[in-house]
C-alpha cells in the first residue's frame, strides 16, 4: 500500500439511508470519478449524474462533486458521489470504482493523508474521531473547537515561547566574554516560571479535553434492594433497569450511555452484593465486583431503611463490595422519602455522601453535583476543548521538562544542560500536533477511526 494510490471507501454510516456517500481521493481520483459520471467534473460543482460501471450499466442516479487538490480535506483530488443510501446501490458503486484502479482505504486513511498533506495537525486528525464519537452536546462543541485548532493553537504557543527561550539560553552560552552574565540575571529563571504557569493552565483544560472527550464509567453497588436500579433509571431519564421489591431482580449488569450536565457517562447497573447459592445470582455478584474494579467512579448505595446501617470508612465500604474501590466513591443514602422527620440523615466525613430518593428526586442535583466534583469535571463549555489521555501525557512530560530546567539553573547556573532540558520539552509538545511523531504512533492513531474518514 502506498500513499500515492488511489483510495476510496463508502463514507456514511453502515445501514440504510436516503443518502449515502462514496468518497474518492488520489492521483486518478477525478479521472476515475469522470468515467463513472460520464461526464466532466467542474471543480466544486454538484453534478446531477448517472453512475455507471465499466460495461456500461447504470448503477445509480446521483449527485457527483469534485474536489481538486490541494484544497480539498485530503489535500489530493476528492470526488465525492452521493447517490442513493442503499448499502447494496453503494458497493456496486464502489466494486466500479475498484475495478478501475481504485484501491479500498483503511480505517482513517483520509484523515490521515489530510495530516501528511498539511490539512490538519494530529491533534485535528483526533478531534475528527472525537466528533464523530461525540456523546453528548457539550463533547460535541468541544470536539469541533478542537478540529478548528483551539487546543493546536495554544500547544503551538507554548511551543514558540519554549524556542524564544532556547534561542535566549543559547544566545547566553555564545557570548561569555560579555559584562552581564544572561543566565544568572534572573530573567531565564522568570520566564521559565511564566511558562510553567502557562502550561499548567492548558494541562488543566486538557484534563477537562480528556473528561469530555472519554467520558467516565460510573458503576452503581450496594445490597439488594438498595435501589439502584431506581436510581439508574432517574440518572438516566428512562427506564432502563426492571426496579420491584424482590431482592436480586438485577442479575446480570445493565449499562446506559448518558449526558450528565455535559459529561459523558457510561452507566452501569449491577447485581445485589450478597452471598447466594443460586449459580446466576453467583455469577452476577461476581461480574458486579470486576465492574466495580474498573470503575472511574462507584456510587455506593445504601438503603435509608436498611438495618445494616451506614458505612463509616472506605475500608468498611471496600469490605461489604468485596473488591477493591476505585479511587473515586461516593457514598449514596437512598429512599430518603421513607424517613420520618424525627429520623436523622446520616453523614461520613471521610467519603462524600449525599441522600437522594430517586421517587421524589430530592438530592439528585446534590448527587450529580457530588460526582463532577470527584472526577473534577469543571463543565466551562466556553473554553473546553476535548483531548486525550496521549495529549495529556505529553504534557505531563513537558511541565517535568520545565521543572528540570529550572532545578538545573538554579543548581548549577549550565546553559547547555538547560538547553537541553528545553529541547526535550519542546520535543514532548511537538508529539502533540504531530511535529514529532512516528509511524507506530500515527498507526495506533488512525487504525481507530472509522472506514471513510
Amino acid at each position: 500500500m502506498r500513499d500515492t494510490d488511489t483510495i476510496a471507501a463508502v463514507a456514511t454510516a453502515d445501514g440504510r439511508g436516503g443518502i449515502g456517500i462514496v468518497r474518492l481521493s488520489g492521483p486518478e481520483a477525478l479521472s476515475i470519478g469522470e468515467g463513472l459520471a460520464g461526464r466532466s467534473l467542474e471543480p466544486r460543482h454538484a453534478h446531477h449524474c448517472r453512475i455507471r460501471d465499466p460495461a456500461g450499466n447504470i448503477l445509480d442516479d446521483a449527485i457527483v462533486i469534485a474536489f481538486p487538490g490541494p484544497r480539498s480535506f485530503t489535500g489530493e483530488d476528492v470526488v465525492e458521489i452521493q447517490g442513493h443510501g442503499s448499502p447494496v446501490v453503494l458497493q456496486q458503486i464502489l466494486r466500479a470504482a475498484v475495478s478501475q484502479g481504485v484501491r479500498l482505504a483503511r480505517p482513517g486513511e483520509f484523515s490521515e493523508r489530510a495530516y501528511l498533506n498539511d490539512r490538519i495537525d494530529l491533534a485535528q486528525a483526533e478531534a475528527i474521531a472525537d466528533l464523530i464519537a461525540a456523546g453528548t452536546e457539550a463533547a460535541a462543541r468541544g470536539a469541533l473547537r478542537s478540529l478548528q485548532g483551539e487546543f493546536s493553537r495554544q500547544i503551538h504557543d507554548l511551543m514558540e515561547a519554549v524556542t524564544m527561550l532556547r534561542v535566549y539560553v543559547e544566545a547566553a552560552m555564545d557570548f561569555p566574554d560579555e559584562d552581564v552574565d544572561f543566565l544568572a540575571d534572573g530573567d531565564v529563571e522568570i520566564r521559565l516560571a511564566e511558562l510553567g504557569d502557562d502550561l499548567d493552565a492548558v494541562r488543566r483544560a486538557a484534563g477537562q479535553g480528556v473528561l469530555l472527550g472519554s467520558g467516565i464509567t460510573l458503576v452503581l453497588a450496594g445490597a439488594p434492594n438498595a435501589g439502584k436500579s431506581s436510581l439508574m433509571n432517574a440518572l438516566a431519564r428512562r427506564d432502563t433497569a426492571i426496579v420491584t421489591a424482590i431482592p436480586g431482580t438485577t442479575r446480570d449488569v445493565l449499562r446506559e450511555p448518558i449526558d450528565l450536565d455535559g459529561l459523558p457517562v457510561q452507566l452501569i447497573d449491577t447485581a445485589g452484593l450478597r452471598d447466594s447459592s443460586d449459580p446466576v445470582e453467583a455469577e452476577g455478584v461476581r461480574r458486579a465486583r470486576a465492574e466495580v474494579e474498573r470503575a472511574d467512579c462507584l456510587l455506593f448505595l445504601v438503603d435509608a431503611m436498611a438495618t445494616t446501617g451506614w458505612p463509616r470508612t472506605r475500608e468498611e465500604v471496600e469490605l461489604r463490595v468485596g473488591a477493591k474501590l476505585p479511587a473515586r466513591v461516593v457514598l449514596v443514602q437512598s429512599k430518603i422519602d421513607l424517613l420520618t422527620p424525627a429520623m436523622e440523615v446520616p453523614r461520613n466525613g471521610e467519603l462524600p455522601a449525599v441522600a437522594i430518593s430517586a421517587l421524589t428526586g430530592e438530592g439528585m442535583e446534590d448527587l450529580k453535583q457530588a460526582i463532577r466534583r470527584q472526577v473534577g469535571f469543571a463543565g466551562d463549555e466556553q473554553s473546553t476543548f476535548t483531548a486525550r489521555a496521549r495529549h495529556l501525557h505529553a504534557l505531563d512530560q513537558a511541565a517535568d521538562g520545565l521543572a528540570a530546567a529550572l532545578e538545573t539553573l538554579r543548581a548549577t547556573g549550565a546553559g547547555d544542560l538547560v538547553a537541553e532540558d528545553l529541547r526535550l520539552v519542546h520535543e514532548h509538545l511537538g508529539e502533540i500536533v504531530g511535529a514529532v511523531s512516528s509511524d507506530a504512533l500515527l498507526g495506533r492513531i488512525f487504525s481507530s477511526f472509522c472506514i471513510g474518514k
